[in-house]
């Protein structure tokens, strides 16, 4: 059986698409293509192989306009084409520690003093580094797999409750995913765990980069009615 998503043509230019959709379900053709850089006639034809192998659905909108939405066959994609670009990136470090650097002002900005980090990796090394230019202390990193060892020179634990743990007696202000892997997963994953440890909602958050959604929910039937099969 083959697979869709890599049907569709350059898989830069897809996540782009995707991502793009997923931020802005009303964004117009015209848009998108300002957003990837390629011709408003790319971007159509791209659009419409993404309909065509179930990834995108269009509907119809007051004033013959369309809105358009992630399927979730499209989420998936869009997870594992993150996952794909970040292993093969040259900008990959250049964009992480940019993304880093701003989340972590964020953090510092919102009073968190000490975080823990979800996944151990190159990601969570360059967190580590920009850490120190924020005034955010990375106390450990949660990953069941790496459990014992050390991550840029910080413990790894299994778990929220031993990040808990190793953060005594001060504790933890947020989880930062730096997952990339499977940051999608990995994210609903962590915030599942948070709110049974009693942390408020917000307090999981992620770099740019990993292209996480806060709420992938599919459209409603009622969204997805007209969806224009191509």
């Amino acid at each position: 059986m083959s697979d869709p998503g890599r049907e569709t043509g350059d898989p830069e230019i897809v996540l782009g698409l995707l991502t793009s959709i997923e931020r802005d379900s009303a964004i117009t053709q015209r848009k998108l293509a300002g957003d990837l850089g390629i011709a408003l006639g790319l971007a159509n034809a791209y659009l419409r192989r993404c309909v065509r192998k179930g990834l995108v659905k269009m509907s119809q909108v007051p004033l013959n306009r369309y809105a358009y939405y992630l399927t979730p066959q499209g989420f998936a994609e869009k997870s594992r084409l993150t996952a794909e670009y970040l292993s093969v990136s040259f900008n990959f470090f250049r964009r992480a520690r940019g993304d880093c650097a701003v989340l972590l002002r964020q953090c510092a900005a919102r009073g968190w003093r000490r975080v823990a980090l979800y996944g151990a990796g190159d990601l969570a090394e360059i967190a580590v580094l920009s850490a120190g230019e924020s005034g955010v202390e990375v106390v450990c990193v949660i990953d069941a797999s790496a459990a014992g060892r050390q991550c840029a020179g910080l413990p790894v634990v299994a778990d929220l409750a031993a990040a808990r743990a190793a953060s005594s007696p001060g504790g933890l202000d947020g989880i930062i995913l730096t997952d990339t892997e499977a940051p999608q997963a990995r994210f609903e994953e962590v915030l599942a765990s948070a709110a049974q440890h009693g942390f408020a909602s917000g307090s999981v958050v992620a770099p740019t980069l990993l292209g996480v959604s806060a709420n992938p929910v599919a459209p409603t039937e009622a969204e997805a009615a007209g969806a224009a099969a191509e």
